[in-house]
Parts: C-alpha cells; structure tokens; sequence
C-alpha cells in the first residue's frame, strides 16, 4: 500500500513539473541589458564618429516560435537599453541599422541571440553597433 502510495505522489510530482515549466518572456526575475552606439560612415567608407544612440528602438523576441517582435524598448541618453522580468529561455535583440547596399533604401537588421540559464540571471550582450551613412 505504502508503495502504491509513493507512486501516485511521485507522478503527481512529476505531472506539477512538467506543467509549471515556464516559456521565454515575461513573468521572471532576469534581465538583459545592452547599448547601441551608431557609427557614422562617409561616402567612402571611413566611420567620422561613433555616439550613443538616444531615443532607438530595440526589439525583443520570446523564444524560437516566431519572427515578429514580442516587445520593444527605447534606448536612453546614453545608448542603454534594458528588458526586465523575463524567464530562462532563448531570445534575439535586434536594432535595425542603415543599409549602403540594401534596394530602395531598406534597413539592415543586426540580431544578438542570447539565452537566460537561471531565474535571476542579469545578462549583459555588450554594445551593439549600427551605422548612419552621411
């Protein structure tokens, strides 16, 4: 009886895991945090000037499932930019850039994929670098 007792409590355990097991995207306790510097090229090529890009958007996407943005952020005075509350899983940053060779004056856009391991995680993707052709 102790057995067949233990069992049930065992696979009831078991079921309670597998449902809980959390997505990427909001309703965590990790972040991931960056800054966007923008370079400024010349017609020939040469970068004139790096700065912190104000007011950017940065776009996030919640796991491996889709290609659309889950959510967006502006970027401070001083190029930061910061998603917060998020769970462990897999995620791409991306900013979208000019583009010198891109038809009809499309932008480029320049992903970061990142992965948050554990719930309190602070995950730090460095600077990101676009360009602005003057």
């Amino acid at each position: 009886m102790r057995k067949h007792i233990f069992n049930i409590l065992l696979f009831n355990s078991f079921l309670l895991l597998i449902c809980c097991t959390k997505n990427p995207g909001i309703g965590g306790q990790a972040s991931i945090f960056g800054k966007v510097q923008v370079n400024n090229i010349n017609i020939i090529g040469d970068t004139v000037a790096t700065y912190n890009a104000q007011e950017h958007d940065v776009y996030i996407i919640y796991g491996n499932l889709n290609n659309t943005y889950d959510d967006d952020v502006k970027t401070s005075h001083d190029g930061s930019f910061e998603f917060n509350f998020l769970n462990p899983g897999p995620y791409d940053i991306f900013v979208y850039s000019d583009c010198a060779d891109c038809p009809n004056g499309q932008d480029s856009v320049v992903i970061i994929n990142t992965t948050i391991d554990s719930n309190n995680e602070i995950n730090d993707i460095g600077t990101i670098h676009i360009a602005n052709y003057i």
